[in-house]
Order: C-alpha cells, then structure tokens, then sequence
C-alpha cells in the first residue's frame, strides 16, 4: 500500500435530475436532490480520495454515515461532494464530508471507510448464499 495520509481530499459532481430525487428513489415524494443521492455522491468522493493509494487487490467499503441534510436542491442544479481525510486507525478512514449545490452548502457530516481485500471480501460475501 502506498502512503495514506490526512488531509487526501476529492471532489465528485452531479447533475440533479429526475433519477436522483427524492421521488424517484422513494425517499420522499418531492423532486429535489435525495438524502441517499447525496450521500451516495460523498462516499464516491471519499473513496476517490484513497483509491490511488491502494494496492490493486484492495479498495474500500463505507461502513458509518453521519451526514446532516440541510438545504434543498431543486432538479436542474448542480451537486458538489467533498471528502477531506481527517483520521487514519489502522484500516479505518474518517472523512469529513460537505456537499453543495449552485447557491451553497447542502450537507455536512462524517464519513467512514474500511480498507479490504476485495477478493476476502467478496468470498465472505457469497459465504452467505
């Protein structure tokens, strides 16, 4: 594994559209950007900010969100993501997360990753079946 290091940080963008609303992911019935769209688009950019720095048979899986909603985003505007690495325990990352649309800040919160073996992982994985 190469050099993990705090402070790593990414930016990931969308487009708020009619499939990642709140009605369209049946997480509310209106159509703004949904809480799971937007949460989604901060792990993408936490697990941007590491994935160079993995050997190629690792990666890594959000195991914990805390992330706060705090402004609408209507369909049209654009959504900003970004993941800055603030804690490194062993093979847990913690990120603090930020998402903003057009006029600012939508959400905020921590997020963390673990780093796995994807191979290991995908076994145990199928164990289950």
């Amino acid at each position: 594994m190469k050099e993990l290091h705090i402070g790593l940080r990414a930016k990931e963008c969308v487009s708020v559209n009619d499939t990642n609303t709140a009605k369209s992911l049946g997480s509310g019935m209106l159509d703004v950007f949904a809480t799971p769209a937007m949460i989604a688009l901060m792990e993408k950019a936490a697990a941007a900010s590491v994935e160079s720095c993995l050997d190629d048979e690792q990666g890594t899986v959000g195991v914990k969100v805390n992330i706060e909603h705090i402004s609408a985003t209507p369909i049209g505007m654009n959504v900003t993501a970004e993941s800055d690495l603030i804690e490194i325990k062993e093979k847990k990352l913690v990120f603090n997360v930020t998402a903003y649309d057009d006029k600012g800040i939508i959400g905020k919160g921590l997020h963390e990753r673990v780093i796995i073996n994807n191979i290991r992982f995908m076994e145990r994985t199928y164990q289950k079946i």
